[in-house]
């Protein structure tokens, strides 16, 4: 059902390959690109991908393992790959989104959560009437983000992200240059989640946030219902 026609959404994913000091890469989360590209092209959305660096953004090579029907569909679809292959560059992002997506992955945590442009689009979008959303590392990129008080835009704000719990048990915790959890907290986000690895997705009026791979869809779809009622 084309719901959103006319509206745009930029998909932002993050350029960071390097997890820690591991020798490992990393990158952003496949099923949370594919996902909500689905969801929202699906309902008719114009949606962009726009990364730090631009170009090619790198994938995470663990979440190319045991595809989904959405990641399986995303990789078949020419215009997304080109998409994909020719992000456009977070500080040359002068167009006006209806909202903006912040994929996952635990490249976020290095780049996208001290990227100064992307918090000023989050800002801006968010002060003029956008939809701001985030899954799993990709609330991470809201920690530099203003509200309209100027105060962080996560306080006293109900959200979901990444948790400690689940950080601990992939056993990434010591990797990570911080808990995304217990930051959110620290900013006086409302921090909610729900059992380990299942779909969770939170939604405080304009700002909606998932908890990991599995709330991808779930995000999305409360983007668009959000959108919906905008409309």
């Amino acid at each position: 059902m084309k719901v959103l026609t006319a509206v745009k959404i930029l998909l932002i994913v993050t350029s960071h390959s390097q997890f820690g000091s591991t020798g490992e890469k990393t990158g952003f989360w496949l099923e949370e690109l594919a996902a909500p590209y689905e969801e929202f092209t699906q309902a008719g959305a114009q949606v962009d991908i726009a990364s730090p660096l631009g170009g090619k953004a790198p994938v995470d090579p663990r979440s190319e393992n045991e595809p989904s029907e959405a990641t399986k569909a995303f990789l078949a679809d020419a215009e997304a790959a080109k998409k994909l292959g020719n992000t456009l560059v977070l500080a040359d992002v002068k167009d006006t989104y209806d909202a903006y997506f912040v994929v996952g992955g635990h490249g976020v945590m290095w780049d996208l959560a001290k990227h100064a442009p992307l918090h000023q689009l989050l800002s801006k979008g968010y002060a003029r009437g956008s939809v701001v959303a985030a899954v799993c590392h990709g609330p991470a990129a809201l920690v530099g983000v203003k509200g309209p008080d100027g105060k962080p835009l996560v306080n006293g704000k109900r959200l979901a992200a990444f948790s400690n719990a689940e950080e601990k048990a992939a056993k990434f915790d010591a990797i990570v240059p911080f808990p995304l959890e217990t930051r959110l907290r620290e900013l006086g986000a409302r921090y909610e989640s729900g059992p380990m690895w299942s779909s969770f997705a939170v939604r405080d009026g304009r700002l909606i946030t998932g908890q990991n791979p599995a709330s991808s869809a779930a995000t999305a779809r409360e983007v668009i219902s959000a959108l919906s009622e905008k409309k």
